[in-house]
């Protein structure tokens, strides 16, 4: 038997921000800006395994929470705004934003990398 009072449904949909640094400094950040932005996102330790290197980061999600339901464009604009904060305190060059319908890359490099300049680097 169903013991629940209430159930809603949202359209599911999300942004996710992928970042380097400190997990701590990364949560931290969340922590503060969810306070100040009443929010709730998913923070996940990951590792960024790329030509030439390794760095830790995090992937942090923001959901289409019933309860408090948003459209894509009040979702991706969250993420963006967090993101660039998440991009200074963790004193990171870039970082990215991936939706259902697209990703988003942001960086302060000046570099036009190609992914053949980047293999000819690393060897």
């Amino acid at each position: 038997m169903n013991q629940f009072k209430r159930h809603l449904t949202a359209p599911s949909t999300f942004a996710k921000i992928y970042i380097a640094g400190p997990i701590d400094v990364i949560k931290q950040t969340c922590r503060h800006w969810c306070k100040r932005n009443p929010s709730c996102v998913n923070v996940s330790e990951t590792s960024f395994i790329y030509c030439g290197g390794e760095e830790t980061g995090a992937i942090v999600e923001f959901l289409n929470y019933p309860k408090f339901p948003l459209d894509d464009k009040e979702i991706f604009d969250k993420a963006k705004e967090l993101g660039f904060e998440l991009k200074e305190t963790t004193a990171q060059d870039s970082f990215l934003i991936a939706t259902p319908e697209s990703t988003h890359w942001w960086s302060d490099r000046e570099q036009k990398w190609t992914s053949s300049e980047l293999v000819s680097s690393a060897l």
